[in-house]
């Protein structure tokens, strides 16, 4: 039981980073981004040429894959996201799910259609005995990795000069525009590293989730999900919420492996029935 508990933290942590980036765009920047799973991607296959084709180590492959990601969002939100963002929803998700498609039909083009595996380093692979349970080395390793980036993203948008700056954005960007804050360049650079964030996510789960073209695809759902339940007035909702679906996730498929495919949705109708705006958002 306790390392069922612990392969499913890992897994929520994993989520967490893959979907916190949509939490920001959509939560802070009320923009509603389907293509978010595709800088996922992207950073995911990064990590697979490097590693692969240029010989780089593991470690090294994470911030290059961040970087990948935020420079390829950075550049889109500059030439494409920026003119979508007064548009209505519906506007804004056909634009993102047809980039959705395009990625998936350019990455099979480019990569083939196979799945992409990485090799980890000996250091990260085994399991050890830790408190009474059979604890993954390279889940742990991601635990302790996205924990810290999850403090380090609350403290960042609840402690610092920019995290002010971006708040007043959303708020009244025509107020914040007369005080002097650079929307423009708050709103670019937010998208920059959500993108980033979900690149590394991609890295760090081509591992464990797989890597292929329809990757966008496939965890589309599992990121709305944890924006809907884990509300979108921050990151800490989308944290727990990642927890808990990490958890009945892996619990579910363990289990009641029949059904247990489901369990995540079950989890998202009771949490949506009792808590219509997720579990820490708040009516608009």
């Amino acid at each position: 039981m306790a390392t069922i508990l612990f392969d499913g933290v890992a897994y929520g942590m994993l989520l967490f980073v893959l979907a916190c980036g949509l939490a920001v765009t959509l939560g802070l920047m009320n923009f509603v981004n389907l293509a978010h799973g595709a800088f996922a991607m992207a950073g995911g296959y990064a990590t697979v040429l490097l590693m692969d084709r240029g010989g780089v180590p593991f470690l090294a492959c994470l911030p290059a894959a961040f970087l990948v990601a935020a420079v390829l969002g950075l550049v889109l939100e500059r030439t494409l996201y920026r003119h979508m963002y007064r548009r209505s929803h519906l506007d804004q998700v056909l634009f993102s799910i047809g980039l959705v498609f395009m990625a998936v039909s350019g990455t099979t083009w480019a990569m083939g259609a196979s799945q992409q595996t990485i090799k980890l380093p000996a250091w990260l692979t085994g399991r050890v005995d830790m408190l009474g349970m059979h604890v993954g080395i390279y889940r742990a390793f991601i635990v302790i990795l996205c924990g810290l980036l999850a403090v380090g993203l609350q403290l960042g948008l609840t402690h610092t000069r920019f995290g002010s700056r971006l708040r007043a954005a959303v708020d009244d960007a025509r107020v914040a525009r007369g005080l002097g804050i650079p929307v423009g360049t708050v709103f670019a650079v937010t998208f920059a590293v959500g993108s980033g964030l979900a690149g590394l996510g991609g890295a760090l789960g081509s591992e464990i989730l797989g890597l292929d073209p329809n990757f966008p695809l496939r965890f589309m759902i599992y990121f709305l999900i944890v924006v809907a339940v884990g509300g979108t007035s921050g990151v800490v909702g989308p944290f727990i919420a990642s927890l808990l679906l990490g958890i009945a996730d892996v619990a579910g498929k363990y289990y009641i492996p029949a059904i247990g495919a489901f369990i995540v949705y079950l989890v998202m109708i009771a949490v949506l029935v009792l808590r219509p705006h997720g579990l820490f958002g708040r009516p608009r």
